[in-house]
């Protein structure tokens, strides 16, 4: 019986914060959540709350100078340990400067000109709040950049409103294969040493009687509508080879941010972006087009959906974002886009299963919204016409686009 319990294991609901607040508040070393006695009584700001201005005398000049103070919710203690500090023994500078831009902008919106002595208990409420969401936005984009292994780091911003992470909706990097499909792993690879610029029988493009699909950059050379048939796994060549270009995943950072005009979640780039390059995948979970059937229906009443055909020979398969998904989840519909698809091949041949990858259409400059057209047509010569459900995101999910041109 002993021996039993010994292995029982019971998960803990508390979240690490709420542990290291307990541990500071009685006082308890925990190797586990890194609280020693040298740093038991370490104070780290977390937060400002309020602000207000104090007439103090300095007892070296005559007169009273009034001085500055702030409310401070310290990190790993509990809201009701806050103190009042003077400006001069905070060093949080990125804190403070965020704490005077919520300031002014709720002034703003108040319509008031002048900064007061002290802030009303209205404001303070609503700074706390800014700062208490923008917790639970750092956390998710915390959580983003952990499940990835690219380059690229993903960012969360919004100023907008309180909307927060999206609800039932589970991030991925990969495809979510649904009930009754299976992926078939390719069973051979090139035998190329130098992919691009000796390539045995055509490198992997070549054994499907297929171009190259990119330069020495990276950058994507062949027309939309054709296939991009990439290095796989049982490939000679290595990690580095320039025909591995969207298994590498995003190399841009990101950022996901509250749009101004109602239209949700965005997109944009935090760093300039070449034309013909590789962006983002188009991830979700594969079902089949009866199941799409079904549960289109239900998303019509809902609205909105995230169906996308994988139509590249046959209809038989679609994407749905909906509630799996990637960073390609919150980019928005333009009739004018800047992103591109492409059908993409890797270590599955079937053409009833390609990855949907979006290349830029030109040079996309930093801070500039991400856009795809959600009924983009590709050259109908080749049968290729990967494209949005004609309903997509026709109103907007909480947190979704709507359909409109940008």
């Amino acid at each position: 019986m002993a021996e039993n319990l010994k292995e029982c294991q019971v998960a803990c609901k508390a979240t690490l914060e709420q542990l290291e607040t307990v541990c500071r508040e009685e006082g308890v070393i925990c190797k586990d959540l890194g609280i020693n006695k040298y740093n038991l009584c370490d104070f780290e700001v977390e937060y400002l709350c309020n602000y207000k201005k104090v007439v103090v005398s300095n007892g070296k000049t005559p007169g009273r100078t009034p001085e500055e103070f702030y409310l401070v919710k310290w990190k790993g203690y509990p809201e009701s340990m806050s103190t009042w500090e003077p400006r001069k023994n905070l060093k949080c500078v990125d804190l403070l400067t965020q704490f005077w831009e919520d300031v002014h902008k709720e002034l703003k919106r108040q319509k008031k000109r002048s900064i007061p002595k002290k802030l009303d208990s209205a404001i303070s409420s609503h700074l706390v709040q800014k700062a208490k969401h923008r917790q639970i936005l750092r956390q998710w984009e915390v959580h983003l950049n952990s499940l990835g292994t690219h380059k690229g780091r993903i960012s969360v911003c919004n100023e907008v409103d309180s909307e927060g992470p999206p609800k039932n909706f589970t991030y991925i990097n990969d495809y979510k294969v649904g009930e009754g499909i299976t992926l078939t792993e390719v069973a051979v690879g090139c035998e190329c040493t130098d992919c691009l610029d000796n390539p045995v029988d055509g490198c992997c493009a070549g054994a499907s009687q297929h171009r190259f699909a990119y330069n020495d950059s990276g950058q994507v050379r062949i027309r939309p509508g054709m296939p991009i048939y990439e290095c796989n796994k049982r490939c000679r060549c290595g990690p580095d080879c320039p025909n591995r270009v969207v298994q590498r995943g995003i190399q841009y950072s990101l950022c996901i941010f509250r749009t101004d005009n109602g239209r949700g979640w965005g997109v944009r780039t935090m760093e300039r972006i070449r034309k013909n390059t590789f962006v983002m995948e188009y991830v979700g979970e594969i079902i089949t087009t009866e199941e799409a059937e079904r549960r289109g229906h239900i998303y019509d009443r809902e609205g909105a959906t995230y169906l996308f055909d994988l139509d590249y020979v046959d209809d038989e398969y679609t994407v749905d974002a909906a509630h799996y998904g990637n960073i390609s989840h919150f980019v928005n519909h333009s009739c004018d886009p800047n992103l591109q698809v492409y059908n993409v091949f890797i270590n599955n041949l079937d053409e009833r299963l390609p990855r949907i990858a979006f290349f830029a259409t030109r040079t996309i400059k930093t801070g500039e919204e991400l856009t795809f057209d959600y009924k983009m047509q590709i050259d109908p010569v080749d049968a290729e016409s990967t494209k949005m459900d004609s309903n997509f995101s026709l109103t907007g999910l909480p947190g979704s686009p709507k359909r409109e041109c940008v």
